[in-house]
């Protein structure tokens, strides 16, 4: 069973870091692509970053660019999302998510382009 779990979200201050994590299990990651999303209250889930192996490449969405940085190790099949110099609009549940086995190299940020979801975690942004 493919399974997606996130974990390191909590309570921060403006300006301070957390890293949230992502295990997997139930298939290998290293050559699937792992995506980072978010859902603020009362607002739609939204792409934050997303890692494709197959291309080398990382994407970030504006609004945090030079802020968080995703990353993963893929010897133990999970993947990180560090949040650097965060905002209270930085409040909101934060999803991992991968890709279906058939295209497992994507280059997207679209939540529709990704099929494992994880529960999400709790990350607020408060003084």
């Amino acid at each position: 069973q493919v399974q997606l779990v996130e974990s390191g979200g909590g309570l921060v201050q403006p300006g301070g870091s957390l890293r949230l994590s992502c295990a997997t299990s139930g298939f290998t990651l290293s050559p699937y692509a792992i995506g980072w999303f978010r859902r603020a209250p009362g607002k739609e889930r939204e792409g934050v970053a997303c890692s494709s192996r197959g291309r080398s490449s990382t994407y970030y969405a504006d609004s945090v660019k030079g802020r968080f940085t995703i990353s993963r190790a893929n010897t133990k099949n999970t993947g990180y999302l560090q949040m650097n110099s965060q905002k209270p609009e930085h409040t909101a549940v934060y999803y991992c998510a991968s890709p279906q086995s058939s295209h497992p190299n994507i280059d997207s940020r679209r939540e529709t382009d990704y099929y494992y979801w994880g529960q999400g975690t709790q990350v607020t942004v408060s003084s």
